[in-house]
């Protein structure tokens, strides 16, 4: 059983939880938004090209990841206006979407590979590694659809949901932030893991894009625990709450463009027994 946040969204992605407060983006809305445990809803930030994944750098200022131009923006602290960072189109072969962000402020940036509203064929596609001075670099390769990311507390593992692979894939991150030893972390043929997060035994919630349902993965893909979300897919998913026992998630009778005009969009929650620990 879940609880209604905030409902009357478009689609809503990338939950994040900083500074007391729950921020995501709202695709087709185009805005960044931030929401109090008594149920305000602020807008941060308005992204023509809709916004997705969300993160900050250690000064405290925002990244924001713009899907259609392919682009990382940092966001003004005081006026909301938004600054490029990076171009990543030279590497993204499909529109940007969610992204991790360490403590040190390197931003890996997933894609979606191809664009099939477009009509476009499946294909492998990179993470992107944006570091603080804005530098590009390509990051991993030959995956499908890398999604949600988690890195370890100790920054030294990041896990990605590759999508359309169904599967969890973890790399070493070295000191310079480059990725190594690709493995699977959890191979998950039922599901299509979208967005994650991490809690303290090591475990992954993943919300599953197909399916009512995030569900809770311990390394080599045991599913140990389920919460329904009634009609509505899950796309994304956050601990948070000032003891980070709080899972967030996003959820939506379904994806794509078609999805502007429905509000059919909510944040969702229900209390678990781990808390959350890493990034994001």
């Amino acid at each position: 059983m879940t609880d209604i946040v905030v409902d009357g969204l478009t689609f809503p992605e990338a939950p994040r939880w900083h500074d007391g407060r729950l921020w995501f983006s709202d695709f087709y809305s185009h805005r960044v938004l931030a929401v109090d445990p008594l149920g305000n809803v602020d807008v941060i930030a308005e992204v023509a090209q809709r916004p997705s994944g969300l993160g900050w750098m250690p000064d405290g200022a925002l990244l924001v990841v713009s899907m259609l131009d392919r682009r990382l923006l940092r966001i003004d602290h005081e006026d909301g206006h938004s600054h490029v960072v990076a171009d990543l189109s030279a590497l993204a072969t499909g529109p940007c979407n969610d992204m991790v962000v360490d403590g040190v402020g390197r931003a890996y940036v997933g894609n979606f590979g191809f664009d099939r509203h477009k009509g476009e064929a499946q294909r492998t596609t990179c993470i992107a590694r944006v570091d603080p001075d804005g530098r590009v670099t390509r990051a991993a390769d030959e995956l499908e659809f890398p999604n949600g990311a988690v890195i370890t507390p100790d920054g030294r593992t990041l896990i990605v949901a590759e999508t359309l692979g169904h599967r969890l894939t973890a790399f070493d991150v070295a000191a310079d932030g480059a990725l190594s030893r690709r493995r699977v972390f959890a191979q998950l043929d039922d599901c299509f893991p979208d967005g994650i997060c991490l809690d303290a035994e090591g475990a992954v919630w993943v919300a599953d894009a197909r399916k009512p349902r995030v569900i809770r993965v311990l390394e080599g893909g045991r599913v140990e625990r389920t919460i329904a979300t009634g009609d509505r897919c899950a796309f994304a998913c956050m601990l948070g709450g000032d003891d980070r026992g709080t899972l967030y998630i996003c959820t939506c009778t379904a994806s794509g463009p078609a999805m502007a005009d429905k509000r059919d969009g909510r944040i969702e929650a229900a209390r678990v027994d781990v808390p959350g620990v890493g990034w994001p």
